[in-house]
């Protein structure tokens, strides 16, 4: 009777201790999956893990959230940082430039499409502006067809006759890679054979979310718009211009896989008076709503720090 007894309890313990190292596993296994969640962002198929991709310095990025209130991300260590100084922005004539040493070292330029109509780009150059980006065409949100925008033509002419330095840009509603393609197809297909056009500045891959409306584009994947990116930019790239980026603050934080495009110039759009984004840009279009002699209504204005004419940083009054 006791030998029964010390068997029963015997198996009891092995029971126990089976069930114990059982859920062990599996809290361990919960763990694991918690702090290592993969994040597929290559085109290849390759897969990032979260620990692998930022820096374990404790360094972050802070951002506002409408839920949440201030939120955090962390710095990818692989991206170049933002090198400008905000002490070093100056406004003159409501123009903003980045100055060295008490010189201006940028360039001050608008982006206009058909929503400003008739523009005089005599008035334009006069009133100091450097350059423009101008949009070539665009893709519906809705039913994703490609459109000329009607005012392209009439753009480059005034801007170029005016000595207004040009580059171009397509907004683009892209949902695959290969959509991106068309779109970078359409852009070359308007250029080819075309003396009358001297782009000096880059071709832009403008792609937006649609806030206001339901969009083809809503639940695109980061890994979906970081290739759709790279396939415009590339096709550009292979043609002989300068592919660039453009993107807000939010959008290229938290829907681009950044590691992947610093082969691109960058674009950045952040509406205040100093740029906070972290990372590097070669362009800022600091307002949508400048206002710009010979332009009627609002305008998006921006600062250039890149010289992109291949000539010296033109000379400028100092600063007192």
């Amino acid at each position: 009777m006791k030998k029964l007894k010390l068997v029963t309890i015997l198996q009891s313990l092995i029971i126990t201790a089976l069930i114990l190292f059982i859920a062990g596993l599996l809290l361990l296994r919960k763990e694991h999956k918690e702090q290592s969640i993969p994040v597929s962002l290559s085109s290849d198929g390759d897969e990032y893990e979260n620990e692998n991709t930022y820096e374990t310095t404790g360094q972050k990025i802070l951002l506002s959230d409408s839920d949440y209130g201030e939120i955090w991300i962390p710095v990818l260590a692989d991206v170049p940082a933002c090198e400008y100084q905000a002490e070093q922005y100056v406004t003159r004539n409501n123009q903003t430039y980045y100055t060295e040493n008490n010189h201006i070292v940028s360039q001050f330029g608008v982006d206009v499409s058909s929503h400003q109509e008739e523009i005089d780009w005599q008035t334009v150059k006069k009133s100091g502006v450097d350059f423009a980006m101008i949009r070539l065409g665009y893709r519906g949100y809705s039913g994703g067809k490609l459109f000329m925008d009607e005012y392209f033509e009439q753009n480059v002419q005034g801007a170029q006759e005016a000595g207004i330095d040009i580059g171009l840009y397509f907004y683009s509603q892209a949902i695959t890679p290969e959509e991106a393609e068309e779109e970078a197809d359409m852009v070359l297909s308007v250029l080819a054979g075309r003396d009358d056009i001297h782009l000096t500045y880059p071709v832009v891959y403008d792609w937006e979310t649609v806030t206001t409306d339901v969009a083809r584009t809503d639940n695109i994947s980061v890994e979906t718009l970081t290739e759709c990116s790279i396939a415009f930019c590339e096709k550009i790239k292979q043609a002989g211009y300068i592919p660039m980026i453009y993107q807000n603050k939010s959008t290229s934080l938290l829907k681009l896989y950044l590691p992947e495009l610093t082969d691109y110039d960058f674009w950045l759009a952040e509406y205040k008076d100093k740029a906070t984004y972290y990372y590097n840009y070669q362009m800022w279009q600091y307002a949508s709503d400048g206002t710009v002699p010979g332009i009627t209504g609002d305008v998006d204005v921006n600062v250039c720090f890149k010289d992109y004419t291949n000539s010296e940083n033109k000379e400028s009054d100092a600063y007192a």
